[in-house]
């Protein structure tokens, strides 16, 4: 028997302590994973509480399936988190993010998404809908690839790799594993970071591309105004520097006060988000758990200004 590959929830009681979670309220967990954060958020809400979950990846889902038979509070939707926008207004107490990839869609070869394990290349985070990595790098055009590895991986042998990659499909076909797309992209990129494996870039560059996830990410921020309640907090995780500046920008954005130069004396449209606090992960989470590392917790709360 297959034993079941584990993950390890990062920043779990930062997170949910930043909620602030009360025994009545409503909290919403975008980013489902394999439920760490939805238990401890459960274990703190009373009879009356509840916790709505999103999540695209089925075998996500069917964790989450489970957890609903076995505690009425909670309910799942299988789909991605930019659809809290259809959700009622100012009906969250908390919404809480936990962007980027969880360890076993990374640990599963069949999913296709590490360079460390050869498998289908993949990396959707639903199999059952779009375009694989391998169907999207047979057709694309060399300016294409370069701007999505450029743009999305930062890197800088982006026209390099695009290259290697078209002289792979016409020499021997289109890129079908794993294995082979690290191959190519080992044989363009001559020199990376000590410790630093070379298909890193360009791997997080396709799965933040295939999986629409920055589009996804702001979208869904832009609904969590919407979503919440006054008072009620944004917690959000990432995990590489696009999502981050994405968040970081989102707060600072909503932040402030709004003048209107058109109205130059008018008085100022108040902050939607009020910032509280940017968290890291300690020195024991990132040795216990590596994955933690570039972990960049930020959290915001809701003020009772109107949404822009």
């Amino acid at each position: 028997m297959q034993t079941p590959l584990s993950h390890c929830t990062v920043l779990l009681d930062e997170a949910v302590d930043s909620l602030e979670v009360r025994p009545d309220g409503h909290y919403i967990d975008a980013t489902f994973g394999r439920g760490g954060h939805s238990r401890l958020i459960l274990s703190r809400l009373g009879a009356e509480g509840r916790l709505t979950g999103f999540d695209k990846d089925p075998q996500a889902v069917a964790v989450a399936d489970a957890l609903a038979l076995a505690d009425p509070r909670f309910s799942i939707r299988h789909e991605g988190f930019k659809f809290m926008a259809e959700l009622p207004a100012a009906c969250a107490d908390g919404i809480l993010m936990d962007l980027g990839v969880s360890s076993p869609q990374i640990d599963d070869p069949a999913r296709g998404f590490s360079f460390r394990h050869d498998g289908p290349l993949d990396m959707r985070m639903d199999p059952s809908r779009g375009e694989s990595v391998a169907d999207w790098l047979a057709e694309a055009e060399i300016p294409q690839m370069a701007e999505v590895i450029r743009d999305y991986g930062e890197e800088r042998f982006a026209q390099q790799i695009a290259k290697a990659i078209d002289r792979r499909r016409q020499e021997r076909g289109p890129l079908r594993t794993t294995a082979e797309l690290a191959e190519v992209v080992a044989g363009a990129v001559k020199t990376r970071e000590p410790g630093k494996d070379p298909a890193t870039r360009t791997f997080q560059a396709l799965r933040i591309f295939i999986n629409a996830e920055l589009e996804e990410l702001q979208q869904a921020l832009s609904a969590s105004l919407r979503v919440l309640r006054p008072g009620g907090r944004l917690v959000v995780i990432s995990f590489h520097s696009l999502e981050d500046r994405i968040v970081k920008q989102f707060i600072a954005q909503h932040s402030k006060e709004v003048y209107d130069r058109r109205a130059p004396f008018a008085a100022p449209k108040p902050m939607a988000l009020r910032s509280i606090e940017r968290v890291m992960p300690g020195e024991r989470e990132v040795a216990a758990n590596p994955r933690a590392r570039s972990a960049v917790m930020r959290v915001a709360e809701r003020t009772d200004a109107e949404a822009p």
